[in-house]
């Protein structure tokens, strides 16, 4: 399958958007009580948080795993990564 430099652009930047799921969720999470209704994911219980990530996580992985991506930064995907595999436990 062969992608435009749109489709590219576009699944980078939901990429990024699951990026910040992670970051989102795990940020929550470490609040702990502190947590309020602005956090997202603050109504989740831990187990479902983890799923949320674990969710968010495949589809980053999945995207990653596509060879076409260009010069496209994978920095801050691959640091949500690792978040959220140690997070995933």
């Amino acid at each position: 399958m062969s992608r435009t430099a749109e489709e590219i652009a576009q699944a980078h930047a939901a990429c990024l958007g699951g990026a910040s799921t992670i970051n989102s969720v795990i940020a929550t999470h470490n609040k702990g009580a502190s947590a309020t209704n602005e956090d997202f994911g603050h109504d989740l219980t831990h187990d479902e948080k983890k799923e949320r990530v674990e969710r968010s996580v495949g589809y980053l992985k999945h995207q990653k795993a596509l060879t076409d991506w260009g010069s496209e930064s994978f920095t801050d995907i691959d640091a949500a990564i690792a978040a959220a595999d140690a997070f995933t436990g």
